[in-house]
């Protein structure tokens, strides 16, 4: 539904009611279209930047034509207003001066820039989304949109670029003949295409759709194109871009300072030397050749001999001059910019000959690209013939002085540089396998650098364009951006964004889980204990963050050396067993691949997501589309800070404060530091960009460097983000906020995946505004998945994997199922049995209703103030004795119920089957059911063995010793002490049968250690603080509920101790200690988060923790548990809690 507004008296038409920011953004364009003036504009991403880009600008240029045509009405009715009560003068001014245009060739063409054509592409998608129908035009390269098979079979762009002028000139090109019948044709004409559709057409139509776009260009409303083509004045004149009156728009402008300074410099290496002088060496050999055969020499060469001869002199000069210098190994030679005029004369090349030199350089290129037989590499008289164009750029008169003035002015804004060639030549091996050996030489480098992107903005101003607009999502801070682009922005804008504060999370990580300080810095950045900490920091975020998960380094050595380190530490182990890992490549053919794999990880309902592994400035932090799942947490690992020895840093560096130091009057430069430390933040703000795509998405930013912590850099990043910064001296905190973040933001926002994207759509062509998923070329099944179900706002249950591996303690074993007996809260009479028949009634009903029994849902016990005590007690190791009551005491299975057996079993039962595979299970209750049946402990010993290969399942393989007939007890609990370490607490007592108890055995020589895992496990406590004997009094409480409650605790303390050493021991008793004494819940669990989440062998010790916890904690407990563990690993435990 297309929404109509007015803002500064310019009617928008809109695709939806817009939000205020959107408002504000359309009103800023306007501003700059109306009043003819730059405008630097911040909008975050997903803030609809494109759209409303796109719609105010077409709506001033349909109110700045109708302001034409009201005006010719008005004159041809003598100067009466044709609409009385809306005069003209009422309808805003159309040009800077308030002037009133008179002509339609006056209304401005638009020329929409962006990076890349998969950019533009997604704008083209942007636009056919609105109510407006331009005439439009994308103009792209011969390597892009040429169809011509011979033309693409050669792998050299410069020679692509002279077979198709050789072609074209001759008219032996069938699709170039097409072009000027099909330019008319309606299809092409009234409609909005892109890159994609105009080779379409140009396949259907046999039609050039290189020249078709340029054919189109001419009667075109809106000219889109990336912005190199604007900012090369070599490009520009090639394709005829004329600027005048124009509007020029860079989108995603974050990278226009480095385009500006690479498209006015250059790199001449001795191979490109040394392959121009042999490409004109055997353009002569063939010359004389034919000379000696009579025939006429250079057929089609508009160049005579002693022009090429003149050239090759000249090569032959640059080489010498070049060698000549003596250049240090370790750092160049640099020299001001007005020195490339002194070093190419002595070359015999300058301004006086370079208009002949050039013409006759385009010439031979030509020629030796139309030539048929062995290929001839021109790339280095291209380069030479680039050289020309951009140091000899302008016209200027005989007077030296004048010259003078010109050159100066050309160069205030360069830097020569000689410097050693050391890259062994990997052109010379991919671009010519038949050079000869003169081309392989070592030699020095001549560089060409400029350190000023005003000098391609001023260039771009004195073509005479009515305004430049300049937009990104992250162009902060906005000054020192400004400033590097030496014209003026009297309109700018920091827009803020359209998400809520519970849709977002930005933390600062200054220490890891183990309290190990966190730094990318050159002096820290490989020690082992920060890669460690980085990579436990990593591994824990894996855990809690859902879905998809980015993590940005701050360059591909870095990201090398660190996954290097943790996959021979086991890090990258503990992440891909939560996770699958991808990591961006150097190339680009092998990106598509990779970030495609990623996408469907993702998309796969039955897995927990993907990691992505990428750089700062790298190619997934350009303009990628992370949106919803793909994106749901961004990792940045260090400050991007460009290599600090790169000469052209260096000498950028130098440059700026050299600028500084001359105060110039009115112009403001940034010193060499500020440049360095924006260039860091400006890439860690495009990685964290990434985030957030839409109005309904939502995501976490978390900032793994201390340095992050300095109000300095946190004034760096996106003012958006700012007021969300949070900084935690807890690790553990982190991961209670986190979890926290996440559930708030599923419940409020829950995800409707979209319709898949068509079959064969490229990853990154998806448009922001309709956020379609990124389409990999594998496995449809896995998009049918993903729409077919709905992603609800549940916990982090399938995507969290912690716990739902093997449990990694004693709670799995012998301690859960005794707690079975602090559960009964009434006694149901039952057929007496054994424990084996309540494995098999447990089992018979499995099979029943397809699955184990259900869990019982009771209330949760309760803590009192006596259990924290002894808790308290049992923190610092203490042992008490127990003082026994009269009466009968039972063995092990002695007393106990028909019911509560069948839940002890089936509680067995449970904790196996989340323990082992389904193929170990299957053999442990087959070897149970083999030993009722046979009585043969040999057999049962053999067939569950493979409990002891793992020190993970020895509680497992001592849990069986309650299920062991009495006259085999002593003999397991023997073996069990062999092979796993710890014994079962046997007692002679054990041994006896049901009709031996029965005889009348004395109680009181039972000893209560006769339950407990063995004699180390037994926490022995005195008999309770109010006075009272156990059984006297109050609710009834058995012996054996006694027993397996201090066995629990006992064997909670053992396996903390254990896992946790001293240090980290006593940390928890100290934090268990302040909570008892303040109630103090946060800070208690932030404590124990840290701890236990710094391995992943200590996960289940803070599911175990619950028993510390009080009544009144009990449930925001249990909630963080299923949001860091997983809803059904959690489940479990708040089942063991509230029996």
């Amino acid at each position: 539904m297309q929404t109509t507004i007015t803002i500064n008296g310019v009617t928008v038409q809109f695709p939806f009611i817009p939000y205020e920011c959107q408002r504000d953004y359309m009103g800023k364009v306007i501003e700059c279209l109306q009043r003819g003036v730059n405008g630097v504009l911040e909008s975050p991403t997903g803030t609809g930047k494109t759209l409303c880009l796109l719609c105010a600008t077409l709506a001033w240029r349909d109110h700045f034509k109708d302001t034409i045509s009201a005006q010719k009405i008005i004159e041809r009715l003598n100067g009466k207003e044709m609409f009385p009560s809306n005069p003209l003068s009422s309808w805003g001014q159309a040009n800077a001066d308030g002037s009133t245009p008179s002509h339609h060739s006056d209304v401005p063409k638009i020329i929409y820039a962006s990076r890349t054509h998969s950019q533009l592409t997604q704008v083209v998608n942007e636009l056919k989304n609105t109510s407006y129908k331009p005439k439009v035009c994308i103009l792209g390269s011969r390597e892009q949109l040429c169809i011509n098979p011979e033309v693409m079979r050669q792998e050299s762009n410069h020679v692509k670029v002279h077979m198709c002028r050789g072609k074209v000139s001759t008219r032996s090109c069938v699709f170039y003949n097409n072009v000027e019948e099909k330019s008319t044709d309606t299809e092409l004409v009234n409609n909005i295409v892109d890159i994609e559709d105009l080779v379409k057409f140009g396949n259907k139509q046999r039609a050039c759709p290189y020249y078709l776009s340029r054919a189109l260009k001419q009667q075109a409303d809106v000219i889109f194109m990336p912005y190199n083509y604007l900012l090369d004045p070599k490009t520009r004149r090639a394709h005829s871009i004329e600027l005048t009156g124009s509007v020029v728009i860079f989108d995603e402008a974050h990278n226009i300072e480095k385009t500006c300074e690479e498209s006015t410099s250059f790199d001449m290496t001795p191979y490109d030397v040394a392959s121009a002088i042999n490409a004109l060496t055997r353009l002569l050999g063939d010359q004389a050749k034919e000379a000696d055969l009579g025939e006429s020499s250079f057929q089609g060469l508009k160049t005579d001999i002693q022009t090429v001869v003149k050239i090759k002199e000249i090569l032959l000069n640059l080489e010498a001059v070049l060698d000549s210098f003596e250049v240090p190994a370790d750092k160049g030679i640099t020299k001001p910019g007005i020195f490339i005029y002194e070093l190419l004369e002595r070359a015999t090349l300058n301004y006086n000959n370079k208009t002949t030199v050039f013409e006759a350089l385009e010439q031979i290129i030509g020629y030796l690209a139309g030539q048929t037989g062995i290929f001839l590499n021109t790339s280095g008289l291209q380069k030479l013939a680039d050289i020309i164009q951009l140091v000899f750029s302008g016209e200027v008169s005989a007077s030296s002085s004048d010259q003078q003035k010109k050159m100066e002015a050309n160069t205030a804004q360069f830097k020569v540089h000689i410097h050693q060639d050391t890259s062994s030549q990997k052109k010379q091996t991919n671009n010519d396998p038949w050079a000869s050996s003169s081309t392989k030489k070592a030699g020095n480098i001549l560089s060409y650098w400029c350190f000023s992107p005003g000098f391609s903005m001023q260039d771009l101003v004195n073509q005479g364009v009515r305004c430049i607009i300049l937009t990104s999502g992250t162009l902060s801070p906005l000054d020192s951006f400004t400033a590097e682009m030496r014209i003026q922005f009297p309109v700018s804008l920091e827009n803020s964004h359209v998400i809520e504060r519970d849709q977002i999370f930005v933390s600062v990580i200054e220490r890891g889980p183990d309290g190990v300080l966190l730094s990318s810095a050159f002096d820290r950045r490989f020690v082992p204990e920060n890669l460690s900490s980085l990579g436990n920091t990593v591994v824990n975020l894996t855990r809690i963050v859902p879905h998809g998960l980015l993590l940005f380094f701050p360059s591909f050595f870095l990201m090398e050396k660190t996954l290097e380190f943790w996959r021979d530490k086991g890090h990258a182990d503990r992440i891909e067993s939560v996770k699958p890992m991808f990591i961006e490549p150097k190339g680009k053919g092998t990106f598509t691949e990779a970030i495609g794999s990623y996408y469907t990880a993702v998309n796969d309902s039955k897995s927990r997501g993907g990691i992505f592994s990428a750089v700062c400035r790298g190619k997934a932090s350009e303009g990628l589309d992370f949106a919803n799942t793909f994106g749901r947490g961004v990792v940045i690992t260090g400050l991007p800070f460009p290599p600090k020895m790169d000469p052209r840093v260096v000498l950028k560096m130098q440059f700026l404060d050299e600028m500084n130091q001359r105060k110039i009057p009115g112009m403001k430069f940034l010193s060499g530091r500020e440049w360095y430390k924006e260039q860091a933040f400006r890439a860690v703000n495009q990685a964290i960009g990434r985030v957030i795509r839409h109005k309904d998405d939502y995501g976490a930013i978390f900032l793994c460097d201390q340095r992050f912590k300095n109000k300095d850099a946190q004034l760096h990043l996106p003012s958006w983000v700012r007021p969300y910064v949070r900084h935690y001296d807890n690790f553990g905190n982190i991961v209670r906020d986190v979890c926290q973040f996440f559930r708030v933001a599923q419940k409020m926002r829950p995800f409707l995946p979209k319709d898949p994207v068509p079959e064969g759509a490229s990853v990154c062509s998806a448009s922001n505004s309709q956020l379609a998923f990124p389409q990999s070329s594998s496995s449809s099944s896995n998009l049918a998945s993903r729409s077919s179900y709905t992603q609800k706002a549940k916990m982090l249950d399938t995507h969290t994997s912690t716990l739902k591996r093997r449990r990694t303690d004693e709670d799995t074993g012998v301690a859960s199922i005794f707690k079975q007996y602090q559960s009964q809260t009434t006694k149901t009479k039952m057929k007496s049995g054994n424990l084996f028949d309540a494995l098999e009634r447990v089992e018979n009903r499995r099979e029943t209703n397809g699955a184990l029994g259900g869990h019982t849902q009771s209330n949760l016990s309760t803590l009192s103030l006596q259990y924290d005590k002894r808790m308290d007690e049992m923190m610092r190791g203490g042992k008490r004795k127990i003082k026994l009551v009269q009466g009968q005491q039972p063995s092990v299975s002695v007393g106990v119920s028909g019911d509560e057996k069948s839940r002890i079993a089936r509680k067995f039962l449970e904790e196996m089957k989340s323990s082992l595979s389904q193929v170990n299970f299957e053999k442990i209750r087959l070897a149970l059911h083999s030993y009722k049946k046979n009585d043969n402990l040999d057999t049962l010993l053999s067939e569950t063995s493979l409990l002891t290969d793992d020190p993970h399942t020895y509680s497992l393989f001592r849990g069986l010793y309650l299920f062991v007939r009495p006259h085999h007890r002593k003999r397991f609990d023997e073996k069990c002490q062999e092979l796993t370490g710890t014994g079962c607490g046997y007692k002679p007592e054990h041994s006896l049968g049901k009709d031996e108890r029965k005889s009348g055995m004395p109680s009181n020589d039972v000893e209560a250690s006769g339950i407990s895992a063995s004699s180390s496990a037994v926490a022995t406590t005195s008999t309770q603080s109010n006075g009272e004997k156990p059984n006297q009094g109050g609710p009834k409480k058995t012996q054996t509920d006694c027993y397996a409650t201090r066995y629990v605790q006992a064997s909670f303390l053992i396996d903390v101790k254990r896992a946790l050493g001293p240090e980290g021991s006593a940390q928890l008793c100290q934090a268990v200690y302040s909570y008892k004494a303040t109630d103090n819940y946060e800070n208690m669990v932030a404590a124990a988060v840290s701890l236990f989440t710094e391995k992943d062998e200590n996960f289940s010790l803070l599911m175990r923790f619950a028993h510390i916890i009080r009544p009144h904690h009990k449930e925001q407990y249990k909630a963080m548990l299923r949001e860091l563990m997983g809803r059904s690993t959690a489940e479990k435990n708040d089942d063991n809690e509230s029996k």
